[in-house]
Formats: structure tokens, sequence, C-alpha cells
């Protein structure tokens, strides 16, 4: 009878394991990954409608509610008209904009960067929305802005990757997106983008012409990297857009 307590058999018996079990998770992935594409994409929808305020908000300001994921597709469809291409200084329309992967390029110098834009319209009027992607305290920041024709914010998102629970990573809570809606990111002519600013004289933020949202309370280098983060990223994309107006 065969010896099964000594070290030889416990290294053959754990390769052999580590081998059945890798190959199942391996084959597992590799049968997942169209659904997980799929529900990326599904999820790229949502955030774009998002932030030209297609959802399913309600009057509270606690939750937020994208459109449903069995609708999405259709409602990106009917939403959004055109897509672009900004490259180094650039603008092409072109359908492989929703396929660009912001933190890929993020990492390319400037002048190589593929940076998306979005055309839609809702209710006559036209949106531009803009993909960003920057930094927060511990990790990746990003998200979508919308401007109209005028230059003011028709509707924000953000998301994380590791920021603190409670305090930066409630750049993804709605009270603090809604912030934006109505600011200006001209001033006297000139581009000057949006600043979270921790000394906002507005708390509430019913000035709208001040270029400032009021900072999230204990989160004050999350809040410079949304500031960052937006200043950096429209200011490529505002010359194209009063063009297109």
């Amino acid at each position: 009878m065969a010896k099964t307590d000594g070290n030889i058999y416990t290294v053959i018996f754990a390769t052999i394991m580590v081998i059945v079990v890798g190959g199942v998770l391996a084959g597992l992935a590799q049968g997942l990954k169209p659904a997980i594409k799929e529900n990326e994409r599904y999820e790229k929808q949502q955030n774009i409608l998002y932030a030209m305020g297609v959802h399913e908000n309600g009057d509270d300001t606690g939750s937020v509610n994208f459109i449903p994921t069995e609708t999405v597709e259709g409602e990106y469809k009917k939403y959004i008209k055109k897509s672009y291409i900004l490259q180094n200084g650039e603008l092409t329309e072109s359908d492989a904009a929703f396929t660009v992967d912001m933190k890929k390029q993020s990492k390319l110098p400037k002048s190589e960067r593929k940076m998306p834009l979005f055309v839609g319209e809702r209710d006559g009027k036209k949106f531009y929305v803009i993909p960003m992607y920057g930094k927060g305290l511990w990790d990746a920041i990003w998200g979508y802005i919308s401007l109209d024709e005028e230059l003011i914010v028709q509707g924000a998102y953000f998301d994380h990757k590791g920021e603190t629970p409670g305090l930066g990573a409630n750049i993804k809570e709605r009270y603090f997106m809604d912030d934006f809606i109505g600011e200006y990111v001209m001033e006297a002519g000139k581009y000057a983008g949006i600043t979270v600013a921790k000394g906002n004289n507005d708390p509430v933020n019913n000035i709208k012409d001040d270029n400032e949202v009021d900072a999230l309370a204990g989160a004050t280098i999350t809040g410079d990297g949304v500031s960052a983060m937006i200043k950096s990223t429209l200011k490529s994309y505002i010359p194209h857009i009063q063009n297109m107006k």
C-alpha cells in the first residue's frame, strides 16, 4: 500500500491541486469574459447618461439611480447622437470613442492621448459629455461631466478606486455630484474650471458663477484631485466645444 504521509506525496498532491484549481479558474474566467465585457459596457453607458441627467433619481437627494441595465443600451442610442476623439489638438468623429480606455490614455504623453467626447441631445438641448481620469488620495478617481452650449455644467458623475469610506469616497454621493449642476466653467470669458473649495463661502451652492463647489469634510486631497482632474481635462475640450456651437 502506498504511503501518503510523506513530503513527496504532499508536494505532488499540492501541485496537482494547484494545476486543477488553476485550470478551473482560468476556464471560468474565459467563459465569463463576454458577460464581464457586456456589464462594463452597460456601466459606461449608465455613467455617460447619468452625467447628462438621464437617470431615475427621485426628488430626494440621497440615492443615485441609474437607467436599468435592461434598458440602458436603447436609452444610450436614443440620447447620444455623436462621438468624437480629440488627439493632438484635432477633433475627429469616431465610433471608437466609446472603447477608449482613459486609464491607459492617462499614461501616454499628451500628444498621443485619445480623448473621447460624446454629444447628446435631450429635450431639444445639446450636451457635451466629457470623460475624466485623475488621482485622488490613495488611488485613481474618474468620472464624466456634461456641459451645454453655454459651457454650464448639466450633470456630473464621479467614482474612485480606493478613497476613504465616509470621506473621499463621498465624491460618488449624489449630494456632492449635484452641486456641480449649473456651475460655469468660464470666468470673464476665460476658462477657469471648477474648484472643490474648502473655504467656499457658499455651502448650499446657490452661487453658480464662482467656479467653486463646497469641499467634502475631511477629504481635502481627494477634493483637490477632483479639481485638478476637471481643470486639466476640460481645458483641452473648451475651444472645440465653442467651435461646435
